[in-house]
Order: C-alpha cells, then structure tokens, then sequence
C-alpha cells in the first residue's frame, strides 16, 4: 500500500515512557500520513490491556522524534498506555535489531506484550529497534505472563 495514503489520522489515546520523558498522543494506523503526527498502533494488533502483542511504531529522528531514545531503554522501565479502557502500565522485558522485512515482529504473541519500533540505527531505514514489553497486570488481577 501506499505509506502516504490520505488515511484518516485518528487519535486512540496516548503513551508515556517516564524514563525518556515521552509523554504523547497514540494513533490509530502506521502509515506516514499517521507516524508524521506521531506514533502509530499496527492495525490488527491488540488495543491496550488486550490479550495479545499491540505494536505501535514511531519515528526517531523526524518530525516530533518519540521514538528518539528508545535504545535508552532497560528491562523493568515503564511504558504506560492509556485508551478508552483505562491506563495500561506494561515493563520493558527485551529489545533486538531487526530488518525491516521482518514483520514477524507484530504477529500475534501469547501473553499480554507491548511491542514498539523505530527504525535504526538514528536517521537510516537500514534496520529497526524494537522494544519488547509486557503487561504488569493482567485483567482480572492475574499475572500477566500467564
């Protein structure tokens, strides 16, 4: 598809990582028109709190940069996402270097997992840096890497 297409640019909520001061909106879709504005949830992943893998991407050296210091990251760091169904506090559990065909990235996981991308290395396409995180609490009060 095209990545600029001029899709609708649709506010689903926002996300916060306290250890890179990122306090932003998040959007629905990852198409350039969307990740222009700021960072985009993979359509088709989970939402927030939902069982599964929610992927958002997001750019690290052009225009608002969210995803800039994403390689600052440590496990155990906070990322919080809040939608419509409330504030979603997930913990950074793992990050890799991965090319960009390697949409593996956003299949379907068991498990309550946030993932995030950006490309790499800063201002090249080249690769992507991925952070790995899952949900501190599941719904219900379970744990969530049941």
């Amino acid at each position: 598809e095209d990545p600029y297409a001029k899709v609708p640019v649709n506010e689903i909520g926002s996300i916060e990582i306290p250890k890179i001061g990122l306090n932003t909106t998040l959007y629905e879709g990852v198409w350039l028109t969307v990740l222009n504005v700021g960072p985009g949830h993979w359509p088709g992943t989970a939402n927030a709190g939902e069982y599964g893998n929610m992927v958002i991407a997001g750019h690290r050296v052009t225009h608002s940069k969210p995803f800039r210091n994403l390689d600052d990251l440590a496990d155990g760091d906070e990322i919080i996402v809040t939608s419509s169904t409330g504030r979603h506090v997930y913990k950074v559990t793992g990050r890799e270097i991965v090319f960009p065909k390697d949409i593996w990235i956003v299949d379907q996981t068991p498990g309550y997992r946030l993932t995030l991308f950006a490309c790499h290395p800063p201002g090249s396409a080249k690769q992507r840096y991925v952070i790995y995180a899952d949900l501190v609490n599941a719904p219900g009060g379970m744990d969530a890497n049941v």
